[in-house]
């Protein structure tokens, strides 16, 4: 079983592709493991060509030679749904601080009511528009 980091973040080392996503999500915490499952059964069944990777201890999800267009993150007591090019998406998701750029997020608690529809519009979106490339910065 992998270290958890602060808050229950699994501990995965850095690789491309599904395999260490699902080694992620098996090792998410509790509920958080269910969300994890959910959010990445949304993004490959809306974009079936996904790319995967496990990077600074997150998945990452993007389409080869566009960037990654969103990530999670497992936080104590939520999960936090990363749009990077979140500030285009229709409606902008709710998550941002003035230090936040484009990006964009949703915070899932462990009550929360997932609202699949609308996940699955920001997903469609966010995988149509240029990702953020990490080497690309300004």
């Amino acid at each position: 079983m992998p270290k958890s980091l602060s808050g229950g973040n699994p501990q995965i080392p850095k690789a491309d592709g599904d395999a260490p996503v699902q080694a992620y999500i098996g090792a998410m915490p509790g509920w958080k493991s269910v969300v994890g499952h959910r959010i990445d059964s949304l993004v490959t069944k809306t974009v079936p060509h996904v790319r995967k990777a496990v990077k600074w201890n997150s998945p990452f999800y993007g389409i080869d030679g566009q960037g990654w267009f969103l990530s999670f993150h497992v936080f104590t007591r939520y999960v936090k749904v990363t749009f990077f090019k979140g500030i285009a998406l229709k409606p902008v998701p709710p998550g941002h601080t003035p230090r936040s750029n484009d990006a964009r997020w949703l915070d899932i608690h462990e009550n929360d009511a997932l609202d699949e529809a609308q996940l699955t519009a920001w997903i469609r979106q966010s995988a149509s528009l240029p990702g953020w490339d990490p080497s690309a910065r300004k």
